[in-house]
């Protein structure tokens, strides 16, 4: 049934009939409306309550499923501008409602996100799946991705921070053309955000220093180092981050990737 409903919402550019006059589009906030409407249908209340024990905020949410969001996403985007894509992710947004702003950053368009934006909506973030969401469908494609990671690592506000980490993260794996050298400020901020013992911070840090060490033999080298300098820190969280982190860039597993022995580097090697 939900599926049912998620297809029927309007991609916003009816298609013409034979002999008869396109329809007119509907109206931006309306159709805004009417999504919210097809996305409360879409929800299932009863997953509310095991979705609030992970931390999700639920005060306005239906629970939908992700994947029913991305599908819904990928046919509103379908035939439609990217203005007329970003306006409707403004629209989207302005609801408060959460399956809505994770379909906002679906269908926005990266190209067109300005810093102003991103700032409001990153002060808007109430739990670590929207920031999370967010983060790593639209800010990471954006021209500001790496300010704002410099930026947001060094901000107060829980999950400001937690964006910044986050985006630090999303860029290790992301962008594939960045050179080794923009990597090593995160790891300073790496080391300066380890003493906070947020719980959704101290998170973010721990992946930020496991993707940037991942990356790349250099960058391993550098993030390991990072690690044990973190892990001297008197500080349970950075302790934590530390322990956790040199466990994963430590074991067999990243090593022979990195070395070119695990089973990617094979089926590379079977391809050629």
């Amino acid at each position: 049934m939900a599926k049912a409903v998620l297809r029927a919402v309007p991609a916003g550019r009816p298609l013409a009939t034979r002999g008869r006059a396109p329809a007119p589009p509907l109206d931006p906030d309306r159709e805004a409306a009417e999504i919210l409407e097809r996305l409360r249908a879409a929800g299932v209340p009863e997953s509310l309550a095991g979705m609030a024990r992970y931390g999700i905020a639920v005060s306005n949410a239906f629970g939908v499923a992700m994947g029913e969001i991305e599908r819904l996403a990928r046919g509103l985007r379908k035939g439609r501008s990217p203005e007329a894509c970003h306006g409707l992710a403004r629209r989207l947004w302005q609801t408060g409602n959460r399956e809505a702003r994770l379909l906002a950053a679906l269908v926005d368009e990266p190209g067109l996100v300005t810093s102003r934006q991103m700032e409001r909506w990153a002060l808007a973030f109430d739990s670590w799946d929207l920031c999370d969401g967010v983060c790593g469908h639209l800010f990471d494609r954006t021209e500001l991705a790496w300010r704002k990671a410099r930026e947001w690592a060094e901000r107060e506000q829980e999950f400001v921070r937690r964006a910044g980490f986050t985006l630090m993260a999303r860029l290790a794996v992301r962008d594939k053309a960045a050179k080794d050298q923009a990597f090593l400020p995160f790891l300073r901020l790496v080391e300066q955000g380890a003493k906070d013992e947020r719980n959704y911070v101290k998170k973010s840090v721990n992946w930020a220093l496991r993707q940037i060490g991942k990356r790349n033999r250099r960058l391993h080298r550098a993030a390991v180092a990072c690690a044990e300098r973190v892990a001297r820190q008197d500080s349970r969280a950075a302790r934590w981050i530390a322990a956790d982190a040199l466990r994963e860039l430590r074991s067999q597993a990243v090593q022979s990737r990195l070395l070119g022995r695990g089973p990617a580097a094979e089926r590379a090697r079977r391809s050629r």
